[in-house]
């Protein structure tokens, strides 16, 4: 229910439901999505995710900031001798923490434009050919299309998809034709064409070459839109924007 406050064994629950069904994979990375990112904190809150009342984010070989603060505290603690924590007052701890949260966040942005760059310049070859993939993602304005061999990320722009125009069904993660109900929703498999790659953006644009699923007809099979749309260069207006990220 809105407003309700969720728990790990909710979310357990849920994922066990779905195990090794075909639905496993799509509510997983909506269960994923939903949880707020892990954040270090100077206060001792647990961790969410393994229902812990009590956690510390602590690795062996030490590889980041977070992991020395913890080992000097426990040389401290138990009186292990030189390289002790000092006695740090509790909100320079937590100066320490937020600054370590934002630079993981900027690291691991870094990480993901760099990815995305590398993998358009890699398919900056391949403008029209065809490819197999699985929604990932669906807003308003289109859908995210993840390729099935690279994992490459593109757009599908929702203006471009069928000769009708396609509403945003939030509740079933969907796009629906308001004129006959097809729908293209969040895990289903499709076929798209590459049709513009931005390598400098690490953006790729997709066109949808598999209709979509009646919402009402769960199990009717993906058949082929008969020949290819207009592959013209996309107007600036229309192209606005598609490098734009899911949650």
């Amino acid at each position: 229910a809105k407003g309700q406050t969720m728990r790990a064994k909710q979310f357990n629950d849920i994922l066990a439901k779905v195990r090794e069904t075909e639905h496993e994979h799509v509510v997983n990375e909506v269960v994923l999505r939903s949880q707020a990112q892990a954040e270090y904190t100077a206060q001792n809150y647990g961790h969410f995710g393994l229902n812990l009342r009590r956690y510390a984010h602590f690795t062996s070989p030490i590889r980041r900031y977070a992991d020395l603060i913890v080992h000097r505290a426990l040389i401290r603690a138990l009186h292990l001798g030189p390289g002790a924590l000092p006695d740090t007052p509790l909100d320079e701890l937590a100066e320490i923490a937020a600054r370590i949260s934002a630079a993981e966040r900027r690291a691991m942005t870094a990480e993901r434009e760099t990815i995305d760059r590398l993998i358009a310049g890699f398919l900056a070859g391949q403008v029209g050919a065809s490819f197999a993939g699985k929604i990932s993602g669906v807003t308003r304005s289109g859908l995210f299309v993840k390729l099935s061999e690279s994992g490459a990320d593109g757009f599908v722009p929702a203006s471009t998809i069928g000769d009708e125009y396609f509403r945003h069904d939030e509740a079933h993660a969907a796009l629906v034709g308001s004129r006959s109900g097809t729908a293209f929703r969040l895990g289903d498999n499709v076929d798209v064409r590459l049709l513009e790659v931005a390598p400098m953006a690490g953006a790729l644009r997709f066109e949808i070459l598999s209709e979509g699923r009646s919402l009402r007809g769960a199990g009717l099979r993906s058949r082929k839109i008969k020949g290819p749309r207009d592959n013209k260069s996309p107007s600036r207006k229309a192209t606005k924007g598609y490098k734009g990220r899911r949650k």
